[in-house]
């Protein structure tokens, strides 16, 4: 604990320069008099670290007193501080280790490339989740997360929208995958390898059984794949549409030069397709398939009644 804390101190007086016993007595949640017995510590141990004393006093390190990594550029610095993502992390319960690693490399980075590396937390962000979805809650996802870590196998209790509702499977987690601010666990089980929401996982319970990745599984290709086949089986029909200049941005389709633009889009299905064309309004006309086309219609002449009254 106090070894950690020791290494803390000194990045910390790496990165930000002179910092009174006060501000690192805040930044690492102890008391003034354990500052000065951790400074006492580090001079001790050969750390040419010095302190000021008056109102514009701290402690400070001698100057060129610095680890520094090598072989980074700029942009490789940039791309570290770019992929360490706080509100991941935080999900995960590693908020302070990103923290402290994040600390760690600023105060090993040339002044150069500091700057380059501050320059991405201060402009960049990602918010995964969409505008309108609120978002999950994921009581178990510290527990799986340490599942995939260790690798141990489970037991959940899991909610899916087919019968049976409810379903109690031991499954061997390979990964985690965040896609659109909702967390996804890929795990092999009894029917192969499988996809689960996480916040559809009602209990869990770890395993004291380890085991081992097959050879050749790679996360990555394996949740592409599955995208690819999950949007195959999606768009399992199609339809005849004629859309206006706004129907066709808003589809995303590439307007006629002039007037309606017909064209043949993907759908799921009929239920489906019918909501999502109501949306656009009068910016498409459906042509086919007919089915498609009267339910349409019987919606719209139901609204011309209703709101007529």
């Amino acid at each position: 604990m106090r070894a950690g804390r020791l290494i803390t101190l000194l990045l910390l007086l790496q990165d930000r320069g002179r910092m009174t016993a006060r501000q690192l007595a805040e930044e690492l949640e102890v008391s003034v008099r354990t500052v000065y017995r951790d400074v006492e510590a580090l001079g001790g141990a050969g750390i040419p670290l010095y302190g000021d004393a008056g109102h514009a006093g701290g402690y400070r390190l001698v100057d060129g007193y610095r680890t520094r990594l090598t072989g980074l550029t700029a942009d490789e610095a940039q791309a570290a501080f770019l992929a360490a993502l706080p509100g991941t992390a935080a999900e995960l319960g590693l908020a302070e280790a990103l923290t402290a690693a994040q600390l760690k490399l600023r105060a090993a980075l040339p002044a150069e490339l500091r700057e380059h590396a501050g320059r991405v937390q201060e402009r960049f962000l990602l918010d995964a989740p969409g505008w309108y979805g609120t978002a999950d809650r994921t009581p178990h996802l510290g527990a799986v997360a340490a599942a995939v870590w260790e690798p141990r196998a489970v037991v959940l209790r899991y909610r899916r929208w087919r019968a049976p509702e409810e379903i109690e499977r031991r499954v061997e987690p390979y990964g985690l995958v965040l896609k659109a601010g909702r967390w996804y666990l890929v795990a092999g089980g009894p029917s192969g390898i499988r996809t689960y929401r996480v916040d559809q996982i009602i209990e869990l319970h770890s395993l004291d059984e380890e085991f081992a990745i097959p050879d050749g599984f790679d996360l990555a290709a394996h949740w592409n794949g599955y995208l690819a086949d999950f949007r195959a089986r999606l768009h399992t029909g199609e339809a005849l549409v004629r859309l206006t200049p706004e129907g066709a941005r808003r589809l995303g389709v590439t307007p006629a030069a002039d007037g309606l633009t017909e064209t043949r889009v993907p759908i799921e299905s009929i239920d489906h397709a019918h909501g999502e064309f109501l949306r656009l309004g009068s910016d498409v006309e459906v042509m086919e398939p007919a089915e498609l086309r009267d339910r349409i219609a019987e919606t719209v002449r139901t609204l011309a009644t209703r709101y007529e009254r």
